[in-house]
Formats: C-alpha cells, structure tokens, sequence
C-alpha cells in the first residue's frame, strides 16, 4: 500500500532539571496506511501523544525517522506544511480545537486559507461538512460553536481535517470527551469514512474496547515502547506481553481468567528501569513464572519480535522457541 506514514526508531528526549531526561519515545517503529485504522493504546503517560506529535512534526525526534510515502519528513516550513495535505490531526477537545469566535464556515475553510487553495472554497466547505455527518452542509455555514452540542463540534473538527483530503488521520483520543451514544455515532463515522474514502487513521486511546470496534490493527505501548502489536482481534483475544494481559484482563468477556493488577504505577520516563522496562510491573516475574529468562529480564530490554503479532517479551520469546 503506497502513501504509508512511517516511523522507524523513532526516539524524543526531553531536557528536565538537574540534567535528567525523559525518553518519551524509546525506539518506536510504526505504520499506518490509508484504508487501515491502527490504535495505539496504553496508560496515560505512556508516550502515546508525545508519539502522535512527533509523527505530525509538532515534536522535534532526537533519534529515528519519519516518513510518508517514503519521503522523509523534512524540518522546513514548506515540507511540513506539504506534508500535513496529507497526514491531518484531529484534536481530543472539539471545544478547544474551535475558536468561539469563528463560524463553522470559517474554521473548516481556514486549512484551505493556510494552504493557499481558493478554488470554489464553498463547495470544498460543503463537502466536507457533509462527509463529516453535518447536512445539509450550509445549514450550519453561519453556527458559532456554542450553538453546537458536542457531537457536532467533533463532526466540525474532523470537516476541517477533510476539507484537504488527507490519507491519514491522526485523532488523540477523538470521543473522550463526548456522551456514551455520541461516541458510537463519531466511531461509525470514522469506519464510513474508511470504507467510503480509503482514509487511514491512527487514533490514540486508553480504551482497549473502542480499539476493538474501531481498528484493523493494534499497538501497544509502554514507557516509550511499543510492547505488542498485531490484527486487533488477536492481540485482544490472545494477549501474550504481560502488560496487554493485565490490560485486556479487566475487559467484559476477557479471555484472561483473572483481573490482573499491576503493580505501583507507571515508572517516570526519566527512570526507565534497567532491563525489561516493565519487570518491576511484571506479574510473571512476581509470580516467579520468569525464572528460566529472569537474567535476560534484568540485564536487557527486549526487542519487538518480528512477524504479524509481535512481542516484546524475553518470556514469550522463550515459549516461542520452545
């Protein structure tokens, strides 16, 4: 599939006092592509909006590389500017995406504006609109967004990443912040506008059940890493690292027996423990289920393994290889 945007090793430190840093991003590899929905999900503080920014070009990366379509993403003004046509964002808070002060009309025409497109912009206002579930489109030309309900307002934001005609969205946690039958209506949405227009997504949550209704594929990540990835369906339903376990064991219907709590909470990114990141965490080690790979789980950070469902975990890797 062409057009994909790509991040290989992609690392972004940040400077704190006392001369400490943060490893926000660890070494991340990642693609989306149009026409596939990926989530990427983990605890808050994992690194998942770090990650999403960096590959928008809102966050420098001090290590690695992103690309669309095989074109590194370039640092000037011009390229970012080119490359977000393509790749578009769209926001968690619809309220705060939205200036008070703007119309609907205006805060979707703005990206054609930016981007200096100005043929027939109030055809491309109204397609965009109507594509995002708004019709008829010009009856809501004129509305402020205060006149909007929450729903809508997601619907506006999302026009105006549409109105350009991206490949790809990326959406950081798109319905946190709406009712329960609002959020369905937004997923649905998206799955429409992926079937109808080949538009790829990779949308960041903390809810592993709206990863399930929603995506192709799954990432999940941990302090800076990405621990597992495969076809969502079997990463939820056959769970290997430890920490997707812990996470799809609190789910209705999980295929974990057991809730699994983890222990203390997630480490600051300026402490990452040496080893398997998440040993300290880890209820195989707890439980002494690790002892045989207990070595490696101290002296170094496993590695993503290869194939469609891979795993970064010195256990799994053993169990593989028995």
């Amino acid at each position: 599939m062409d057009k994909v945007l790509t991040a290989r090793d992609l690392r972004v430190e940040f400077g704190l006092p006392g001369g400490r840093t943060a490893r926000a991003v660890d070494g991340v590899d990642l693609d989306v592509a149009p026409g596939e929905i990926v989530a990427l999900a983990g605890e808050s503080g994992c690194g998942k909006t770090t990650l999403a920014r960096t590959l928008l070009g809102l966050e420098r990366a001090t290590g690695g590389e992103v690309a669309f379509g095989g074109t590194p993403l370039g640092r000037s003004t011009k390229a970012l500017k080119a490359f977000r046509r393509h790749v578009q964002l769209v926001l968690q808070d619809p309220s705060g995406a939205l200036n008070p002060r703007h119309t609907v009309y205006d805060a979707v025409a703005e990206g054609l504006r930016i981007h200096g497109i100005t043929d027939d912009e109030p055809g491309r206002v109204a397609d965009a609109l109507a594509r995002a579930g708004l019709r008829p489109p010009e009856r809501f030309f004129l509305a402020y967004p205060h006149e909007l309900s929450g729903g809508q307002r997601q619907r506006v934001v999302i026009a105006g990443a549409l109105v350009l005609e991206p490949s790809i969205l990326v959406a950081d946690e798109p319905v946190a912040s709406l009712d329960a039958s609002v959020r369905g209506e937004i997923l649905s949405l998206l799955l429409r506008l992926k079937e109808d227009a080949g538009l790829g997504a990779l949308v960041i949550t903390h809810d592993l059940g709206l990863a399930w209704s929603i995506a192709d594929r799954i990432a999940i990540m941990y302090l800076g890493r990405i621990v597992e990835q495969g076809p969502v369906e079997q990463v939820l339903t056959d769970p290997q690292h430890p920490y997707t376990r812990a996470l799809v064991s609190v789910l209705p219907d999980s295929p974990v027996a057991e809730p699994i709590v983890l222990a203390g909470e997630l480490p600051d990114a300026s402490k990452i423990p040496g080893g398997c990141r998440f040993r300290p965490r880890c209820q195989e080690v707890a439980s002494g289920s690790a002892l045989a790979v207990l070595g490696q789980c101290e002296g170094e950070d496993p590695v993503l393994g290869s194939g469609a469902h891979a795993v970064a975990c010195h256990l799994v890797h053993a169990r593989m290889a028995a």
